[in-house]
């Protein structure tokens, strides 16, 4: 693959990951800026495949795409949320949006830009051989140099796990919830009164 057709598709790529990143954010149906985070997904693995990262983009179209993505649009579906409620109140809101927005573009501006991320700042990545393993190299990056980041990133998911169960599991006054131990423990004359009556028969008149 020559230079020049690899920059036209890292283009081509870049400009379908802005739009679908802006649309996921702009568009009002829940489901449509799912399925077009799915697409920036996809082209992000797209271009990790530019990059030779053959096993982060592949993790992100499993993982990610076919996942976690499913998982949302199954929720969003299973909802069946009103879109109605959504729209209300959003020319109100649109100049405080604008005016974040503004900046974070600016932020993002200063930050990764030509004099950062430049093609004089940043070097093309070299051409690895073919018996090159990025899955090795990233191992090897991860629990080395960048082991105890990782440590506290699982630490973190962790204790963010552990809340998420708490706050389900906890008991609110107005939810209704079964006993499993006081159920198996009930016994027969606890549900069960036998009441003796005496027979009446019918007059007849």
């Amino acid at each position: 693959m020559t230079m020049d057709f690899t920059r036209f598709v890292f283009y081509v790529l870049a400009a379908i990951l802005v739009y679908a990143a802006a649309r996921v954010i702009t568009v009002r149906n829940p489901v449509h800026a799912a399925l077009h985070l799915v697409l920036a997904f996809f082209t992000s693995a797209g271009l990790w495949l530019l990059l030779e990262a053959e096993f982060l983009a592949i993790a992100l179209v499993l993982v990610y795409v076919g996942a976690v993505m499913v998982l949302f649009l199954f929720v969003v579906m299973m909802l069946d949320i009103n879109i109605s409620p959504l729209r209300e109140g959003f020319i109100r809101y649109l100049p405080v949006g604008l005016t974040v927005a503004v900046l974070i573009v600016l932020e993002m501006g200063m930050v990764v830009g030509v004099k950062n991320f430049g093609a004089q700042a940043v070097a093309i990545p070299a051409r690895h051989a073919a018996d090159y393993s990025n899955t090795r190299e990233l191992g090897a990056v991860l629990y080395t140099d960048y082991v105890y980041p990782f440590e506290i990133a699982a630490v973190i998911l962790l204790v963010a796990i552990i809340a998420a169960i708490a706050l389900t599991m906890r008991r609110r006054p107005e939810t209704k919830y079964q006993n499993p131990v006081a159920q198996v423990a009930v016994k027969r004359a606890d549900r069960v009164r036998l009441v003796k009556m005496r027979s009446e028969s019918r007059q007849q008149d």
